[in-house]
C-alpha cells in the first residue's frame, strides 16, 4: 500500500559546545531542552504528525489489534480479597472503564461494601491519573493516600474520612506518594520531594487535621546519591525511614506508639553495606550484603542492639544462590530467592527443623509471594506464571501442604490452549564465553526455518530482572506466527548479584554485547533471520536498543525504544535532572575522566554515525519524569542528519503523559497496539 508522500522533520542545528577534559564536543540538538520554547513543542509535535501521516494506512490495523487485545481482558474483574485489621480489601474494575475501585468489607465479605476509591470519578476530565498507594490508619476511620494527575511522580497527598466519605480540604503537594500512619490514628509521616530534581529527600510528620504550612521536619537526607522513602513494618510495632543509594543503605526506625520520639539509626551507613530489615517478636531479621555477601544473607539481631556488630547468622551466604526476600509468619520464615535464573520459594520452621521448597517444575517461569499481611496464618499466599501460563494466585498450608487455586487469569479467547505453545530456555555464548539465558514462547506449529518474525526483548539495568510472564496482549503476536523472547542479560540479576556487577559502571558493555550474542544465536539457530528479526526495550532498556543499533544495525529489521535514555553522558553531567546524581554508581561519574570516556563510548546519541540503521518506532511523553523528552528528540532528530537508509523512523511523543505512558488499562492498549502495528507492517512490506 502506498504511504503518503510527506518529508520528515528536520530540527534546525545550533551548536552547542562542551569543555570536557581537555575536549570539544558539539551537540547540535541541546536546544531541544527547552521545554517551554514554543519551537521545541512545534517540533515535538511536527514529528508526532508525521509519524501519524505515514503510518494512517495501518489505523484500521491498529483498531482491530486494540479490540482484539482488549477483547482477551475480563472487564469486570476483581482482585483476590485479602484480609487486614478487621476488613476485606478487594480491587475491582467495571466494564467499559479504565481505571479501578478499591472496596473494602468488614469482618466477612458478606457484608455491605465500602468504596475506598473509585478512581474513575477522581480522573473524570484528566488526561492522565495515577492513585499511587493509599495507607489506612489503625482505627480504620481514616485513609492517606497520593494522587499524580501530570504523570510527573509529584504527587498530591490527600486524607479521607471513610466514615463521611469527606476529602479533607487541604493539600500536601511534591510528595513521592508515600505516606504511613502511627498507631494513634493522628500522625502521618511522609516523603517531600526535591521539586526540580524530584529526588525524594525529606520526611515530614503531620498531624491529622492541622495546616500542612504546621508540619515538622523529621529528617533531611542531604546526600544527592540518595533517595528516601518511608514504610511500617508488618508486624505494626515500627515506623522506618530508609534512605538508599545503589550500593548503601540505611534504616532508622520508631516505636509506631510514640511518633513524637525520634527516630533512632538502625546501622550507620557504610559504602557497599546494603541492607534490609524486617521485625518479628524481639527480633529485626537483616537481609545483607556484609561480609562479601555477594548474592546477600540472612542476619538477625535483637531490637535492642540494631548495630552490625551485633547480627547474627541464620541463613549463611550461598554463591549460587540468590537470596531476594523474606516473609515473616508466628510460625514460619518464608525465603524467596533465586538459583540458576529460577526462582524458589523456601518454607523453614523457626526452631530450623522443617525446610522444604515449593515444589516447582517448569524452566520458565515466575513465581513470588504476593499480600501476605497476616502474620497469624498457616497459608502463604503467591503467584505463579509463566510465557504460557496465566497468572495465578496460589495459597499453600504451610503446615499440611495443601494447595488451593483463588484466581487464574482469565483470558477471553476461546481459541487460547496454554498447550498451543512451546516454552523454552536457550543459551547463547557472549564474546567472553559467559553463556546468556533466553526465555522465549512460539507457536508448536511454528517450523525453525529462519523465517519467523522473531521480537527480543531487553533491559539489563539496576539489577532488574525481566522475568518469563505471562501477557495476554502478547498472544496478538504469538497468533500472528511471532516468536516472542526475553534475553536475561548481564546488567540484570537473573543469574544472581554478579550478573548484575558484570552489566554495570565500566563492564557496562557486557549488556550490550550479550543482547547482540543472543540476536546471533537465534538467526544461527534458525529460529529467525535479519530480515525477520526486531527488538524492543524501554527506559534503560531504551539505551540497550540505542547502543544495539550503533553496534550492530545489520542484525535487526525494527527496533521499539520505549522512553529511551540515550543522552547518557550529558544527562549524567547535569546534576539538575532529576535522578542523575543517585546513578553514579550504576553508570558511573563522568566528571571522572575514566568514567567519562567509557560512557561516551557507547553512548547512543554521541555514537550516532553515517550508516543505515533499522527501521525505528521511538516513543516519548513530555512530562517524563525518569528520562526527559529530549533524549529520544535529539536522538532522532541525529539519526535524521546522519542515518544513510530510507528505513522508517518514527517520534511520537505522548503530550498528556510520562515515564509510563497513558495511565487507563485500555489506553495504555492504545500505546501497545501501535507498537505491535509498526511490527506488523515491516513484516508484512519485508
Amino acid at each position: 500500500m502506498n504511504k503518503p508522500q510527506s518529508h520528515p522533520p528536520k530540527a534546525k542545528r545550533l551548536p552547542h559546545i562542551f569543555h570536557e577534559f581537555g575536549k570539544k564536543r558539539t551537540d547540535n540538538y541541546y536546544w531541544l531542552r527547552e521545554r517551554e520554547n514554543p519551537e521545541v513543542i512545534a517540533y515535538l509535535k511536527a514529528e508526532s504528525a508525521y509519524y501519524h501521516a505515514q503510518t494512517a494506512h495501518t489505523k484500521p490495523l491498529q483498531e482491530t489489534l486494540f479490540t482484539e487485545m482488549k477483547s482477551h481482558i475480563k472487564e469486570n474483574d476483581s482482585s483476590v480479597p485479602y484480609f487486614y485489621n478487621g476488613y476485606w480489601y478487594q480491587t475491582r474494575y467495571e466494564e467499559g472503564k479504565d481505571y479501578p475501585i478499591y472496596v473494602r468489607y468488614k469482618e466477612t465479605l458478606d457484608a455491605s461494601e465500602e468504596v475506598l476509591f473509585d478512581c474513575n470519578a477522581m480522573a473524570k476530565g484528566k488526561a492522565y491519573f495515577h492513585l499511587d498507594s493509599f495507607a489506612i490508619s489503625d482505627d480504620n476511620q481514616w485513609a492517606v493516600f497520593g494522587v499524580d494527575a501530570v504523570s510527573r511522580r509529584q504527587y498530591t497527598l490527600q486524607i479521607k474520612n471513610l466514615s463521611t466519605g469527606e476529602i479533607l480540604p487541604y493539600k500536601i503537594k511534591n510528595t513521592n506518594g508515600q505516606a504511613i500512619w502511627a498507631a494513634d490514628s493522628r500522625t502521618i509521616f511522609y516523603v517531600k520531594n526535591n521539586r526540580q530534581t524530584l529526588r525524594s529527600f525529606k520526611v515530614y510528620r503531620h498531624i491529622l487535621g492541622t495546616d500542612p504550612k504546621d508540619d515538622v521536619l523529621i529528617f533531611h537526607e542531604k546526600d544527592d546519591t540518595f533517595d528516601v522513602f518511608v514504610y511500617r513494618e508488618k508486624s505494626r510495632k515500627y515506623l522506618v525511614i530508609g534512605s538508599e543509594s545503589t550500593l548503601t543503605s540505611e534504616y532508622q526506625t520508631l516505636n509506631a506508639n510514640t511518633p513524637h520520639e525520634a527516630f533512632k539509626v538502625f546501622q550507620p551507613r557504610t559504602r557497599g553495606l546494603e541492607y534490609d530489615i524486617a521485625h518479628y517478636e524481639e527480633y529485626f531479621y537483616i537481609l545483607t550484603n556484609k561480609d562479601g555477601a555477594t548474592n546477600f544473607k540472612l542476619m538477625r539481631t535483637p531490637e535492642s542492639a540494631t548495630t552490625s556488630e551485633h547480627w547474627e547468622e541464620v541463613i549463611a551466604h550461598r554463591p549460587e544462590v540468590r537470596l531476594n526476600d523474606i516473609e515473616i509468619f508466628k510460625d514460619y520464615l518464608v525465603v524467596e530467592e533465586v538459583y540458576n535464573g529460577l526462582e524458589r520459594i523456601q518454607i523453614r520452621s523457626w526452631d530450623g527443623l522443617k525446610v522444604h521448597y515449593l515444589p516447582f517444575d517448569s524452566e520458565t517461569y515466575t513465581a513470588y509471594t504476593i499480600q501476605n499481611v497476616d502474620f497469624n496464618t498457616e497459608w502463604l499466599r503467591y503467584n505463579y506464571q509463566s510465557l504460557a501460563t496465566p497468572a495465578s494466585i496460589i495459597e499453600y498450608n504451610m503446615g499440611t501442604g495443601e494447595e488451593r487455586l483463588l484466581k487464574e487469569q482469565e483470558v477471553l479467547d476461546e481459541n487460547f490452549n496454554k498447550d498451543n505453545y512451546i516454552e523454552e530456555r536457550l543459551w547463547a555464548t557472549a564474546p567472553d564465553g559467559v553463556k546468556v539465558p533466553i526465555s522465549l514462547i512460539y507457536r508448536k506449529d511454528i517450523v525453525k526455518n529462519g523465517q519467523n518474525p522473531l521480537l527480543l526483548y531487553g533491559y539489563g539495568s539496576y539489577g532488574v530482572t525481566i522475568n518469563p510472564y505471562f501477557s495476554t496482549t502478547r498472544l496478538s503476536l504469538l497468533d500472528r506466527g511471532f516468536i516472542y523472547a526475553i534475553a536475561h542479560i548481564r546488567g540484570g540479576e537473573y543469574l544472581g548479584r554478579q550478573w548484575y556487577e558484570d552489566g554495570k559502571l565500566l563492564k557496562k558493555k557486557n549488556t550490550f554485547t550479550d543482547f547482540i550474542a543472543c540476536s546471533q544465536f537465534l538467526i544461527v539457530e534458525g529460529y529467525t533471520s535479519p530480515e525477520h528479526l526486531f527488538a524492543e526495550g524501554g527506559s534503560a532498556g531504551g539505551l540497550l536498543m540505542g547502543a544495539v543499533v550503533n553496534m550492530a544495525p545489520q542484525l535487526y529489521k525494527g527496533i521499539i525504544a520505549s522512553v529511551p535514555f540515550v543522552d547518557v553522558v550529558t544527562t549524567m553531567l547535569d546534576e539538575s535532572i532529576p535522578l542523575t546524581t543517585g546513578e553514579y554508581d550504576e553508570w558511573g561519574n563522568p566528571n571522572n575522566e575514566e568514567y567519562y570516556n567509557y560512557m561516551l563510548s557507547y553512548s547512543p546519541y554521541d555514537q550516532v554515525r553515517a550508516q543505515a540503521y533499522p527501521a525505528m518506532y521511538v516513543s516519548t511523553g513530555l512530562h517524563d519524569s525518569q528520562v526527559q523528552y529530549w533524549e529520544p528528540a535529539k536522538w532522532v532528530a541525529k539519526l535524521r542528519e546522519l542515518k544513510t537508509d530510507d528505513h522508517p523512523l518514527y517520534l511520537d511523543t505522548n503530550m498528556e503523559a510520562g515515564h509510563g505512558g497513558a495511565s487507563g488499562r485500555f489506553e495504555a492498549l492504545k500505546e501497545t497496539a501501535k507498537e505491535y502495528a509498526f511490527l506488523l507492517e515491516l513484516e508484512e512490506n519485508r
